[in-house]
């Protein structure tokens, strides 16, 4: 069941756009509009369309400029060009996954967003998007709006957003692969994180961090193709005798090679003792 309220669904308001409002709430940096069929979407200025960097070529090579800038800045040396492609996949996959994980996770609705509707501004931390379908359950109030699609039951929204998302991420992981030198495999590993980390670190912010890790188990058992590995959560305890949620992700994102002392509290490098001890907070 839908665990927050939305207003009253009219001709101007899109089925997922309380979802969008809520996560903006939460996470400032993250802002996603809907936008309608006549509104074009911005160019220049920082913009780039989901469809550009599907295709690759300079759509790409334009965005990941901006990562290899961002690297000299941080640690005063350059990466690997295969390592810039990883953190910029990264910058955009994150945000571009919780256009459907938030919906479906706060109203249990679960919209397309082929990347031809998807527009997206790193610097401002905006994404457009057109929503013309979106699958809902039965019960759902919205179920008879225009580009509804009604699905039986829990399971099959799972699908649905499974569905969704590889629909969005799969043409992008295609731009990006010629610069990622990693194999298919690899590359839908990054997707399973991206789905995973978005929306687990958005629910720790709306306080449902827990209702997020069984959901997100859920959707990713570890058995669906195209995805590579499973939500991968376990638990730690703390010196106190907490309990300190952690996974293990199923790729890597290769940030090691540039500080190889010091990898993600995720990463399979990172042995317990090195999470617990980052994980607890100081006193």
């Amino acid at each position: 069941m839908p665990l927050m309220t939305t207003p009253p669904l009219g001709a101007a308001t899109s089925p997922v756009t309380a979802a969008y409002a809520r996560l903006a709430e939460v996470f400032p940096g993250l802002r996603a509009e809907v936008v309608g069929d006549a509104v074009p979407f911005p160019t220049g200025g920082g913009w780039v369309g989901a469809a550009e960097l599907a295709a690759g070529g300079p759509a790409v090579d334009a965005f990941l400029a901006w990562d290899e800038a961002q690297v000299l800045k941080d640690y005063g040396r350059g990466a690997r060009p295969d390592v810039v492609a990883g953190f910029g996949l990264h910058r955009y996959a994150w945000p571009a996954c919780l256009l459907v994980t938030v919906p479906w996770f706060l109203l249990r609705r679960v919209p397309r967003v082929p990347v031809r509707d998807v527009s997206f501004h790193r610097a401002l931390g905006r994404l457009q998007v057109r929503i013309s379908e979106f699958a809902c359950l039965p019960d759902d109030p919205a179920a008879s709006l225009p580009g509804a699609r009604v699905v039986p039951d829990e399971a099959a929204l799972r699908a649905e957003v499974l569905a969704a998302v590889a629909e969005h991420v799969g043409p992008v992981l295609e731009g990006f692969a010629p610069r990622m030198r990693r194999g298919k495999r690899a590359l839908w590993g990054m997707a399973t994180d991206e789905i995973v980390e978005g929306l687990w670190y958005v629910a720790h912010l709306l306080g449902e961090e827990r209702r997020a890790m069984s959901e997100l188990e859920l959707l990713l058992p570890g058995t669906t193709k195209p995805y590579v590995g499973a939500a991968g959560f376990r638990e730690l305890t703390g010196p106190a005798g907490e309990s300190l949620p952690t996974r293990d992700r199923a790729s890597c994102c290769l940030f090691y090679t540039l500080r190889p002392e010091d990898t993600c509290v995720t990463c399979p490098r990172t042995c317990d003792a090195a999470r617990v001890k980052r994980l607890t907070p100081a006193p």
